[in-house]
């Protein structure tokens, strides 16, 4: 009986995880309702969503072999300059430093970068509150809610933009950062509120959920590494362990088949819809929570 829960779960993830309604979120409230024993940590949680990074990595594979590429060439012109300089110190002479953000990808990469600092120090500093959050009947609920009237504010005020990756501040990738960090409390979207922080920002539609969700690649890359050790907790067990992994597959095949469409429901669609329904799913959890109670 427990696979199959874990099988529904990776299920919902490979869905919701591309749309800005919170799938971490749905999760904890499903396994409440389910009655289903929590594992150690959120392990289960975060490796369904490393699971979908299968199907973000496919779709975005030509803007990340861009963005490794240029990042590594961005490290030997630091490197090249500092030898410059050391050059230039030593000899007085006056030689020219290769200019590092040269290129639009390579200000993407430096926006990624810069906006996982306060993800990091967020994660980092929230470490032992999230399991009790996703462990609380209320908080996800609560959660959805708020995700709910942070999308619809950001419909009704038209906010959006024209800027892509050349055009967009650090400031910018700051807040997005700070938006991704806060959302390791279930119910808060990640992409919903990455999203709007974008949007706010001036983004364009498009380049707000490329860059939402490519920056949530090294988020949950390190989420996982962090909670890797749960595997040695005496509550796991070995049928535990493999349901884990098998669960993390499905919600990557899952994700793979719809996360294109999805991607282009949030691309074009009007946030409210998600926020209408975040209300009622956030207002169905509460009440359960309460009656159950």
């Amino acid at each position: 009986m427990f696979v199959l829960y874990v099988i529904l779960l990776a299920i919902v993830q490979g869905i919701l995880e591309f749309l800005p309604v919170s799938s971490f979120g749905h999760l904890c409230v499903i396994q409440e309702f389910l009655g289903m024993e929590r594992g150690p940590g959120v392990l289960l949680e975060v490796m369904l969503h490393f699971g979908t990074l299968a199907a973000i990595i496919l779709t975005f594979w030509k803007d990340l072999v861009h963005l490794f590429v240029e990042t590594l060439e961005m490290a030997l012109d630091l490197v090249g300059n500092l030898s410059l300089y050391i050059h230039n110190r030593r000899t007085g002479d006056k030689l020219h430093y290769s200019k590092i953000v040269s290129s639009t990808y390579r200000k993407f990469s430096v926006l990624l970068l810069l906006s996982m600092i306060p993800t990091i120090a967020i994660g980092f500093t929230a470490r032992r509150l999230v399991p009790l959050a996703a462990a609380s009947r209320l908080l996800p609920g609560a959660g959805i809610l708020i995700t709910g009237i942070i999308l619809l504010v950001v419909d009704l005020s038209r906010l959006g933009g024209k800027k892509a990756a050349r055009d967009a501040n650090y400031g910018n990738a700051m807040w997005i950062g700070i938006c991704q960090g806060l959302s390791v409390f279930p119910g808060l979207s990640r992409s919903g509120l990455t999203i709007s922080a974008g949007l706010l920002g001036g983004f364009s539609r498009t380049f707000a959920v490329k860059y939402s969700y490519i920056l949530s690649i090294p988020a949950v890359t390190g989420a996982l590494i962090m909670e890797l050790g749960e595997f040695a907790s005496p509550e796991m067990t070995v049928g535990m362990g493999f349901a884990y992994v098998f669960g993390m597959i499905v919600s990557g095949a899952v994700g793979c088949f719809v996360i294109r469409f999805l991607l282009r429901i949030v691309q074009k669609g009007k946030f409210r819809h998600f926020a209408y329904y975040c209300f009622f799913a956030g207002f169905v959890s509460l009440a359960v929570s309460f009656l159950v109670l």
